[in-house]
């Protein structure tokens, strides 16, 4: 069996903070968002072993660079159209005791394509090609 204080350790070490209480939501009270959320996230599921198969991101974190996308500002990613589930240390060490994620998803439904990804591919390409076209008169 786990103990809170091993999971809490991991979150200082990963998340740099100082103080953890078994309720903080990772995200809203302690500020691990985007990519050291999910960094995070990655590095409990190897030290503990827990088989994170039915893991659903975008209930529990951003994106990283959620203030800098394009295609957002006309369709929502995942985790705006999802109500958010916290992660706190206290559900991440009862994960942790079983071996496995067992988060009870609400049912939901998300676009086959991620047009925010998409549009800001599509923006990125145009604008690389007037650059080119600048360059090369």
């Amino acid at each position: 069996m786990y103990s809170q204080e091993e999971i809490d350790n991991l979150i200082k070490e990963m998340a740099g903070v100082r103080d953890v209480k078994p309720g903080d939501d990772l995200m809203n009270d302690l500020g691990v968002t985007g990519d050291d959320f999910h960094e995070l996230i990655a590095a409990y599921a190897k030290r503990f072993k827990v088989d994170m198969t039915t893991y659903l991101w975008y209930f529990h974190a951003e994106e990283e660079g959620a203030l800098t996308s394009i295609g957002r500002s006309f369709f929502k990613p995942p985790y705006q159209r999802v109500k958010h589930i916290p992660v706190t240390p206290a559900l991440l060490l009862e994960s942790a005791n079983k071996g496995r994620w067992d988060i009870p998803y609400p049912p939901h439904k998300l676009p086959r394509r991620r047009w925010d990804i998409i549009i800001d591919q599509v923006f990125f390409v145009v604008v690389m090609a007037l650059v080119l076209y600048a360059c090369l008169k």
